[in-house]
């Protein structure tokens, strides 16, 4: 076996020891995140590379193993990472699942927040799962573009078993700030029961009031019960 030269030690090459121009956060920061390849992603995940070969190299030879598909180095396990390639502990191989993790619930929010509200039974199904079962209530509004479609969804306040203090400057505030073109309305009725009460019916008004004011629409107020929903839109209450 050749022993290593002790006056010459390998060392891992890092990140930092590579020249400028071949630096991954150099480049993102000079040409953005998306310019870098695969594997100069997959470097900045690593940090480290092995004895005598850069972080980089040692990302490409890891993605040709994986046929250059992201997608087959995804469904690798912690432990396979770690036990198939040399130079991948279990912190690198937890940085990498941590990032295909957040990828992938990062594409599961855009097609949340890309629905298009048709009618009432479209928020109703969106935010159902969310709601209908809370024992405390919840107010959110749905930040809508010109096309109907959610571009943001925000929750505005929790409370107790049967009401939510709801701030209207707070929640027009939270519209301005993500530009929005139409708000929806949306709370839930821990009872399970529907039916809007007076005071739901004052806070519409006093929201609606004010969103005209600063030309956003309220399209709709829908509370969610149990299996069941109220919509003041469909009740020709707005």
């Amino acid at each position: 076996m050749n022993r290593q030269d002790p006056e010459t030690p390998f060392t891992s090459l890092r990140i930092t020891d590579m020249s400028d121009d071949d630096r991954p956060r150099e480049k993102a920061m000079k040409h953005g995140i998306g310019s870098l390849s695969d594997a100069e992603l997959l470097a900045i995940i690593f940090g480290g590379g092995l004895p005598g070969m850069s972080v980089v190299d040692m990302s490409r030879k890891i993605l040709a193993d994986c046929d250059n598909r992201l997608s087959l180095l995804a469904r690798l396990t912690i432990d396979e990472m770690c036990k198939k390639y040399k130079g991948v502990g279990p912190a690198k191989a937890i940085s990498l699942a941590a990032a295909f993790e957040l990828g992938a619930r990062c594409r599961r929010d855009m097609k949340n927040a890309e629905a298009v509200i048709r009618s009432s039974k479209d928020v109703y199904e969106l935010m159902r799962g969310h709601m209908e079962l809370l024992d405390y209530e919840e107010f959110w509004i749905l930040i809508l573009t010109r096309g109907n479609t959610v571009k943001y969804r925000r929750c505005i306040s929790q409370g107790g078993t049967s009401a939510t203090v709801v701030d209207v400057k707070l929640l027009l505030k939270r519209a301005i700030d993500c530009v929005a073109s139409a708000i929806i309305l949306v709370h839930n009725h821990p009872s399970g029961a529907v039916r809007p009460s007076a005071d739901d019916d004052h806070l519409t008004k006093r929201i609606k009031d004010g969103a005209q004011l600063l030309d956003i629409r309220v399209l709709d107020h829908v509370i969610i019960g149990r299996d069941r929903f109220y919509s003041y839109n469909d009740e020709g209450r707005l």
